[in-house]
C-alpha cells in the first residue's frame, strides 16, 4: 500500500443528495465500480476503478444537504498538529480533526482565499490504491481569488516548493499566473494554484478543481452532458494532456483530462 507524502493528495470524496444517481454517473463517465455503503459512517461508499480504490461518495449529513463538490485530502502524519499550523496560517478549520474508526483521521479546513480542503492522517485507510491512471485521481488545481494569501498559506503548513510559470511567447498563456507546489524538489510536482481572473463568475468563490483520467476526454464530456453534466471549458489540448472542466448533475465540478494525448511543449517553471 502507498504511503503519502506529508502535503501529497492522498484521497477525494463528495457528498450527493441523490447517491444512487452519483453512482449511476461515475459509473458511466469514470468507469467506477462502488463496495458496500458503511452504515455506521454514514453510508461512506468507496469507488473503484479495476478493483483498486480510487474516491468515496457519502450523502450528506443532516443539516449539511446542498451544492456537492469534490474534496480533495493532504495527507499529514498528525492531523493535529497540522490543523495547528492552518489556524496559524491564517486558515479556518470547517470540522476538527475527528477519529473515523480505525480509518484514521480526518479535518476539513479553508485556505485564506477560500478554497476548501481535507486533513487526511492515515490509519488502515492509507488513501488512494491507484493514481495518474484512467479512472482515478490524475492532479489537483487551487483555483484562487486571492493567489498571495494561497501562496502564503500553503508552504506553511506543507513542507511545498513553489515554481511559477514562465509563460515565455507563448499567446494561449499571456497574463495566466500559475504557480506548482512540489514535495522534494522540482521534479515532483503534487498541486497548481492558478489565479482566478475575470473568465470566471464574481459568485464562483475560490475551489479545489479535482483532475480525474479518463482514456478519452471527448467521450467523458458526451457522456457528461448526456447525464445532465454541463460542460465549462474544453475539451482542450494541453502539454498535459487534452482535458475539460465539467459539473455532474449534482453539481460537483471536476475535470477529465486524457493524460496521453499531449500537443506543444512543457512550459518552463521558475
Amino acid at each position: 500500500m502507498t504511503e503519502f507524502t506529508e502535503g501529497a493528495p492522498c484521497w477525494v470524496d463528495a457528498m450527493f443528495s441523490d447517491l444512487e444517481g452519483a453512482k449511476t454517473f461515475y459509473a458511466d463517465v469514470l468507469g467506477w465500480t462502488f463496495g458496500e455503503s458503511s452504515s455506521e459512517y454514514g453510508n461512506y461508499t468507496q469507488a473503484y476503478s479495476d478493483g483498486k480504490a480510487v474516491a468515496a461518495v457519502v450523502p450528506p449529513m443532516p443539516g449539511a444537504e446542498g451544492h456537492s463538490q469534490w474534496c480533495l485530502y493532504l495527507a499529514s502524519p498528525d492531523a493535529a498538529a497540522t490543523a495547528t499550523k492552518i489556524k496559524a496560517a491564517g486558515g479556518e478549520l470547517l470540522m476538527e480533526p475527528m477519529q473515523v474508526g480505525s480509518f484514521g483521521t480526518m479535518a476539513i479546513a479553508k485556505e485564506p482565499s477560500g478554497a476548501v480542503f481535507g486533513v487526511w492522517q492515515p490509519g488502515d485507510h492509507k488513501g488512494f490504491e491507484k493514481m495518474g491512471e484512467a479512472g482515478a485521481y490524475c492532479w489537483a488545481e487551487f483555483f484562487s481569488r486571492d493567489v498571495a494569501k494561497a501562496d502564503a498559506f500553503l508552504p506553511q503548513v506543507f513542507p511545498y516548493g513553489a515554481q511559477q510559470m514562465d509563460a515565455g511567447d507563448d499567446p494561449e498563456m499571456a497574463g495566466m499566473d500559475f504557480k506548482v507546489f512540489s514535495l522534494g524538489g522540482p521534479e515532483n510536482p503534487v498541486l497548481g494554484r492558478m489565479n482566478m481572473g475575470t473568465d470566471f463568475p464574481p459568485e464562483i468563490p475560490s475551489y479545489v478543481q479535482v483532475y480525474f483520467a479518463v482514456p478519452d476526454c471527448d467521450e467523458a464530456v458526451a457522456k457528461t452532458q448526456a447525464h445532465g453534466g454541463k460542460l465549462h471549458f474544453g475539451p482542450m489540448d494541453s502539454p498535459f494532456g487534452r482535458f475539460a472542466a465539467v459539473t455532474d448533475p449534482q453539481g460537483a465540478a471536476f475535470a477529465v483530462i486524457d493524460v496521453a494525448k499531449t500537443v506543444g511543449e512543457m512550459p518552463k517553471f521558475a
